[in-house]
């Protein structure tokens, strides 16, 4: 198969460095559009569409390999190993961030860093972890999305983009989501809202970056601390804004925070 074509695979951009764009779930790689041309001066950068979303070949959907989220990082893998890319820095939003942990866990020779944009290992709560769900509240939320997809849209768009920045980035938002397969949709807020991977995040060894909005009821506060001690070293950026989606909401302070973090990579390098 073409991994390319498979998923909408787009290169642009030249320097030293090779950055690798991953979008979250509802979203595509042009979601990105506010945030990654800021940085084809630095480097090569990557954009790609997670089979099912945006301009991927859906054809190639595979339910039992994309059961977990495992089905996913090995997509990245293929699409790395298949363009030659080392050294890649993968800045990963929401889900993506746990693609790529996983990505770099299984094949940490491809990767020299990892953003994650805000990431969460585990979206239900436990007695000892907080991770901003019940599991009532996921069930009802995937079932709502099972009865009828426009109604949970609706319902998920303030949460996803914040209800302070405006209805023409929840439209857009809305929009992405149901653009995609709706079968493949489900399957993938199911594996998405349902996957524990905190054991994971521990794994990771490799220089990290973590930024989160100040107020995102998705992926609270509480998480944001649990990720920066389960990968030691890490380092966090809070940024001041509102929902999940700072990319769309706040893409400058996305960019000062991703480019002041590729500058201290850089000078490690050639220390």
């Amino acid at each position: 198969m073409d991994i390319v074509a498979r998923n909408n695979v787009t290169f642009r951009g030249q320097g030293p460095a090779t950055i690798l764009f991953a979008h979250g779930f509802g979203c595509d790689q042009n979601m990105w559009r506010h945030v990654a041309y800021a940085f084809d001066k630095q480097g090569v950068v990557g954009l790609f569409d997670h089979v099912g979303a945006g301009l991927s070949d859906a054809s190639a959907y595979d339910s039992q390999k994309y059961s977990s989220l495992h089905g996913y990082a090995a997509d990245v893998i293929e699409i790395c190993d298949s363009q030659g890319l080392k050294d890649v820095i993968f800045v990963g939003h929401s889900v993506s961030a746990t693609i790529g942990v996983l990505a770099a866990v299984a094949r940490p020779d491809l990767f020299s860093a990892l953003v994650l944009v805000c990431p969460s290992p585990r979206y239900a709560n436990t007695d000892t972890y907080v991770g901003g769900f019940d599991e009532a509240d996921i069930d009802e939320l995937l079932d709502l999305m099972d009865k009828n997809h426009l109604d949970w849209s609706a319902l998920m768009a303030p949460m996803v983009i914040g209800k302070e920045n405006g209805p023409a980035l929840q439209d857009e938002w809305r929009d992405s989501v149901c653009r995609a397969d709706p079968e493949i949709a489900k399957a993938f807020a199911d594996v998405t809202f349902r996957s524990d991977h905190r054991a994971d995040y521990r794994k990771v060894t490799m220089p990290t970056l973590l930024i989160e909005c100040s107020d995102d009821a998705l992926a609270p506060a509480e998480v944001g601390a649990y990720v920066q001690a389960a990968i030691i070293g890490s380092q966090r950026r809070i940024l001041n804004a509102s929902g999940h989606c700072p990319h769309m909401s706040a893409p400058a302070e996305v960019i000062d925070a991703i480019k002041a973090f590729v500058a201290e990579q850089g000078g490690r390098q050639a220390a």
